[in-house]
């Protein structure tokens, strides 16, 4: 069963939840420290760029691998997006197979292999990170503004991945949201050799939506998120409805939601990994926002991207 995140994992402090925690979150630490010591590197033949994150979900890793892949298309690049195989992250795959090419097996390193037969010349890692069977010539982590590190604690304590020292692999951080140095100089201690870069979210079809009330529900990461970005483009959302990520609408909480729909006199509306993750038959009605990256500084970006060229 899917839970909702737990809200203590993202107060700028540590709660008593959190503290009681501490010896699963060592045990969970020991666990991935070793699982490290026992895997071997394999560096492949073509570049492999990973957008990964410390924190889990709802960190903008697939909007941001969709938009490397463009600028790789630019540069007249051959890239393919490479996915480990889940059973509940459907959605996803179906999601970049909109905008890009993917391979997905049940390794990452299977369907890398897979991109080299197929004469792909760049493997854009969405997720991966903490794969360690496998060398990136570029990583990259990815941060919201919203909940940066959290209370800066490992699972279950916290919302992290793997410790903030794991950041000494990465070159790369980029921050969905406004520039803020205080955050910089926090993660630059665990590696001075970090660039930032910032982009944020536009809504590419919300015209139709001014001037009506909304409900938005999503099953991402981090809902709020989603909440944020509608709030931020003077929608006017009556009421905000939250689910676990990847969360399966079934016929029950659909009819639940078109019941809020009709006591709320409003339009339900949700965000384009959620509309894909229901019904085929069903989901033409229910709207989506589409949304958009904007880098502040795309040059520079591209110009990162561009020293991988062979």
């Amino acid at each position: 069963m899917k839970i909702l995140k737990p809200k203590f994992w993202d107060q700028n402090y540590f709660t008593f939840l959190s503290i009681l925690l501490l010896p699963i979150t060592f045990l969970y630490g020991l666990i991935i420290f070793l699982r490290k010591k026992l895997v071997s590197q394999k560096k492949f033949p073509i570049s492999v760029i990973c957008v990964g994150n410390l924190y889990i979900g709802g960190t903008g890793k697939t909007p941001v691998s969709i938009e490397i892949c463009k600028f790789l298309k630019e540069f007249d690049q051959n890239p393919v997006v490479i996915k480990k195989k889940y059973p509940d992250q459907d959605d996803e795959i179906h999601l970049l197979k909109k905008y890009s090419k993917v391979l997905v097996a049940k390794k990452r390193s299977e369907a890398i292999n897979k991109a080299i037969e197929k004469k792909y010349n760049f493997a854009v890692l969405d997720d991966g990170y903490q794969d360690q069977s496998i060398k990136k010539d570029l990583s990259i982590i990815c941060f919201h503004e919203n909940q940066k590190v959290g209370n800066g604690l490992t699972i279950p304590s916290g919302p992290l991945r793997e410790s903030l020292k794991e950041l000494k692999n990465c070159q790369i951080i980029l921050v969905n949201g406004k520039k803020d140095l205080e955050f910089e100089l926090k993660l630059k201690r665990y590696n001075s050799d970090i660039e930032f870069f910032y982009y944020n979210y536009y809504p590419k079809n919300i015209e139709s939506y001014k001037n009506k009330k909304l409900i938005a529900f999503g099953g991402i990461g981090n809902p709020e998120n989603f909440f944020f970005l509608l709030k931020q483009n003077h929608l006017n959302i009556v009421k905000e409805v939250s689910y676990p990520d990847h969360y399966s609408f079934d016929e029950k909480e659909l009819d639940k939601l078109n019941k809020f729909e009709k006591i709320y006199n409003a339009k339900l509306i949700t965000t384009e990994k959620d509309f894909m993750r229901i019904n085929p038959f069903i989901r033409k009605k229910y709207d989506f926002i589409k949304v958009g990256i904007k880098f502040e500084n795309e040059d520079k970006f591209k110009k990162k991207l561009k020293e991988l060229i062979k």
